[in-house]
């Protein structure tokens, strides 16, 4: 790849973060930082796109860590133009080879249901008949644990049905914010799911990791915030910033955070920060920690 190849995608990212990234005045800086380093060559020692991307990513990354906007190299070519019909297809075969990302219930001593969530929690259009049966499965639960540790993201669509069974019919729980104050999106729970909830005075506790990410964190913050859940294990990596992707070649697509979630209970988000457990052990030990809490209640 040659200098001016490499400028010119680093020019173009700039492009795409000054007019898409959420936040306008992090947007200006970020661009700005881009053109700066393209300007100095920083970027032309890159050999190929991939090398592109990771060098742009570490630059993107720089002024507000925001672990949503990235320049991803893909190994297979991209679509000229996005085909929705494939994009549904290529979830439902994601879904269909990793149990709808759900697993379990697996219970412990009897008592306590353990429900795993990995690697998304997907769409409902795909995993919700598996979610819903899974909630089912827990009403006669005297303890429930939702384990994120290895959940990466989701819909949000999805959390609402999990937190459905957990907080509620038409509870309001976030609002979606960009930089077009007319366009705001809300996130409720539904105002039906089959079956019946988990009771509220059952305990419930979100295991979590250092790999715990956007969508799976939206889950731990909101029952955390709704004092409906225990957080266990470690913080989450912070990503509450939902994006979008720019095609920019063949292999190329830019990531871009298009809005920021503000919970109607806290008035912020986990956005950097993560989600801070309630009882900090190390992931590996989450499990354990949480049916002790739940003895000691």
């Amino acid at each position: 790849m040659t200098p001016d190849r490499a400028r010119a995608i680093a020019r173009s990212v700039a492009d795409l973060v000054e007019e898409h990234y959420v936040l306008a005045e992090v947007a200006a800086s970020v661009a700005g930082l881009l053109r700066d380093e393209a300007r100095s060559m920083a970027y032309d020692a890159a050999i190929d796109e991939a090398e592109a991307a990771r060098r742009i990513t570490r630059d993107l990354q720089a002024v507000n860590h925001d672990l949503h906007l990235r320049l991803i190299h893909h190994e297979e070519p991209l679509a000229d133009v996005a085909d929705p019909a494939e994009a549904v297809a290529a979830h439902l075969r994601q879904a269909e080879a990793s149990s709808y990302g759900v697993t379990g219930p697996t219970w412990l001593d009897g008592e306590v249901a353990v429900l795993r969530f990995a690697p998304l929690l997907f769409h409902p259009s795909v995993s919700g008949d598996a979610v819903v049966t899974a909630m089912q499965s827990v009403g006669d639960a005297r303890g429930l644990v939702l384990d994120v540790r290895e959940c990466r993201g989701g819909a949000p669509s999805a959390v609402c049905v999990v937190l459905t069974y957990l907080l509620g019919p038409e509870l309001h729980l976030t609002d979606m914010l960009t930089r077009d104050p007319t366009a705001l999106r809300q996130l409720w729970t539904l105002p039906w799911v089959p079956g019946t909830s988990v009771p509220a005075d059952v305990p419930v506790a979100v295991l979590t990791s250092g790999a715990t990410f956007s969508g799976a964190e939206d889950l731990a913050y909101t029952l955390q915030a709704h004092r409906r859940a225990v957080v266990v294990g470690e913080t989450t990596r912070g990503g509450a910033h939902p994006r979008e992707g720019f095609r920019l070649s063949d292999h190329l697509e830019a990531t871009i955070p298009v809005a920021r979630a503000v919970n109607k209970i806290t008035g912020g988000n986990w956005e950097g920060v993560g989600v801070l457990p309630d009882v900090d052990v190390p992931a590996t030990e989450a499990l354990d920690a949480a049916v002790s809490h739940f003895a000691g209640r």
